[in-house]
């Protein structure tokens, strides 16, 4: 089997946008029939210039190479241009042509991917959610401790058992920053609001982007450490895992990262210094299904646990749901609300959500199919990149 051609497709996600303004998937053709899925997670480049990357890439790597030979393709899309380092927008592109192969390697053998990396480890994986505004209302629940408790009622009688939200403010290019005494006072009214409406039926996850200094990060801390959370989500920037590692020693809350970062190389460091206990790896950038696998087997070593990362489409989701079903040390998968909406009219067979729980798919290699026609009736055609942060100081 070779593959023969690629094709790409930049989606706009409707209103309210929740999983990003656009998702980027791209489709490997083999010469008997096969296709394969993938989806680039990416933020630094317009969506276009990334296709542009993915062409690139695909001609000089992926057409006419063979799929099975995974670890061949990634060590050659590794080291292009002189690199062998870790690149979050060259990796970007590497995860979903890695997906694709994956994917279709899983169709070749007729089975699910998680069958190829070791098999069913269990027949149920649970999921949080990100705390959304209800339909129809505004942002006020991004930043009303009283209307966020309302809500995290809400998902946890749907089953939810954990749930996620960062009230702590603005993130900006010149952080890291101190926590002013606002963004400490609003963050434990958070916590206390929701703690206190869901009791002990949910666990609560705290998500920061990096935006505090070592000693603001832990000042932050010491005020959520009474309400038990889960995790505190990447309390400083995730360029310097030794200052990540002070925070963690500091407090009683697990400390959880790795959306922004990409290969072992990179999570190796983490683990190295005991800068996080819980790797959110996200599989459309931390270089694949493969890649992800790695990681997932050294933080075992360290009594790591991953809780893979989503903040895109239903691709890296259903790659999410792969790696999370074969890995021992899986601890909660991040969900889209219910895969309702956008994230189930995309695929011709939604990602299945039970009380709580994903049920990894039976069908072969990811387990889901782009609807093509969904897909290329919604074009992205606006300038506004995935994320954006403030660019002038708080």
């Amino acid at each position: 089997m070779k593959i023969v051609d690629v094709k790409t497709w930049v989606v706009a996600n409707p209103p309210p946008h929740f999983g990003g303004r656009y998702w980027i998937f791209l489709k490997l053709i083999a010469d008997n029939g096969l296709e394969g899925l993938g989806e680039v997670y990416s933020a630094t480049f317009h969506p276009e210039t990334v296709v542009h990357m993915i062409q690139d890439v695909c001609g000089r790597h992926v057409i006419g190479s063979d799929p099975f030979r995974i670890e061949k393709l990634w060590r050659e899309v590794y080291g292009r241009g002189y690199t062998l380092r870790p690149d979050v927008s060259v990796m970007g592109v590497a995860s979903a042509v890695e997906m694709a192969c994956w994917d279709l390697v899983g169709k070749a053998v007729e089975r699910p991917i998680y069958d190829l990396m070791g098999g069913l480890v269990r027949e149920r994986l649970r999921s949080y959610t990100y705390l959304y505004p209800a339909p129809g209302e505004g942002e006020e629940v991004y930043a009303d401790p009283l209307l966020a408790a309302e809500r995290a009622r809400e998902y946890v009688d749907q089953g939810f058992t954990a749930l996620k939200f960062d009230p702590a403010g603005p993130y900006t290019v010149y952080d890291p920053h101190q926590p002013s005494m606002s963004d400490l006072e609003r963050s434990e009214a958070f916590v206390k609001n929701i703690r206190e409406a869901v009791g002990e039926r949910a666990d609560l996850l705290f998500g920061t982007h990096g935006q505090f200094t070592t000693s603001g990060a832990i000042r932050l801390a010491k005020r959520l450490e009474p309400y038990e959370p889960l995790w505190f989500e990447e309390p400083t920037p995730p360029e310097t895992p030794e200052e990540m590692a002070k925070v963690a020693a500091a407090t009683s809350i697990p400390v959880s990262t790795g959306e922004r970062l990409t290969t072992k190389y990179e999570f190796a460091r983490v683990l190295r210094y005991g800068a996080a206990s819980i790797l959110q790896m996200n599989l459309g950038r931390v270089g694949g299904l493969l890649e992800a696998k790695k990681i997932a087997g050294m933080a075992e070593s360290h009594y790591a646990q991953i809780a893979p990362h989503l903040y895109c489409g239903p691709v890296v989701g259903a790659a999410n749901i792969q790696l999370s079903a074969c890995s021992p040390n899986f601890l909660i998968l991040e969900s889209v609300q219910r895969w309702e909406g956008f994230h189930a009219e995309i695929l011709k067979t939604p990602i299945r959500w039970e009380e709580g729980y994903v049920i990894p798919p039976t069908a072969p290699g990811l387990g889901v199919e782009l609807d093509e026609a969904v897909a290329e009736a919604h074009p992205y055609d606006a300038e506004a990149l995935h994320l954006e942060m403030l660019e002038h100081p708080l």
